[in-house]
């Protein structure tokens, strides 16, 4: 049996004082238009702790579509 992320000893949560320390956006398009304005890459995601949106720059582990080229 694969161990799960929780017994693997990785936290996949965000930490309730990261949360809290974010801006928020009460919805998807909110954070988009946030992200759309920023200078440097940001994602947006949905935080399991408040049910908000908010943006990170963390881009480990997270597959970046390629440009496609005409």
């Amino acid at each position: 049996m694969a161990a799960s992320p929780s017994t693997a000893g990785i936290d996949l949560r965000t930490r309730l004082s990261i949360c809290a320390k974010k801006a928020r956006y009460a919805n998807e398009a909110d954070a988009l238009s946030a992200v759309a304005k920023a200078t440097i890459t940001l994602r947006h995601y949905a935080c399991d702790r408040c049910g908000q949106f908010h943006l990170t720059s963390r881009t480990k582990s997270k597959r970046i579509p390629r440009p496609v080229t005409p």
